[in-house]
């Protein structure tokens, strides 16, 4: 929760939702199990939304996670119901080593987000110089917890 009593809104990287199918221990599970009790806001674009879903969809990632695409389809319909939406109305393009990486710059400045969340800190710095806080899941737990 933020000082404000406010859930704290985040961009979530798909590499955290990822390492939370795979791993009901880590910091990017605890993440998710955080958002389902209101105290983050998963802030989302269309884009991002439909780049969770196409990654968690893959047949390697599901033999990894052991989740089926009617698992992924629950779990990316419960995300749906509280994420926000966030139209993305200026683009940065290209400030990141990754394409794939800037629609979640984008959807943390149109969303206006407390931060990016992400296992790849170093492939988000560059967008440091544009006042965006870049942390990991465990960072995030950590101020959770404090």
């Amino acid at each position: 929760m933020s000082i404000y009593g406010v859930s704290m809104r985040l961009v979530l990287d798909t590499n955290v939702i990822v390492a939370a199918f795979r791993s009901r221990n880590g910091a990017s599970n605890l993440l998710l199990r955080a958002v389902d009790r209101g105290v983050l806001t998963p802030l989302c674009s269309t884009a991002l939304f439909l780049e969770y879903e196409a990654v968690l969809s893959r047949e390697e990632i599901r033999a990894a996670t052991g989740h089926s695409l009617e698992d992924v389809a629950g779990v990316m319909s419960a995300l749906a119901a509280v994420s926000e939406g966030v139209d993305i109305s200026f683009r940065t393009r290209p400030m990141l080593s990754d394409v794939a990486d800037e629609m979640v710059l984008e959807a943390a400045l149109n969303g206006q987000a407390e931060a990016i969340v992400t296992h790849n800190v170093r492939d988000f710095r560059p967008a440091l110089t544009l006042g965006v806080t870049i942390a990991t899941p465990g960072e995030i737990v950590r101020r959770l917890n404090t």
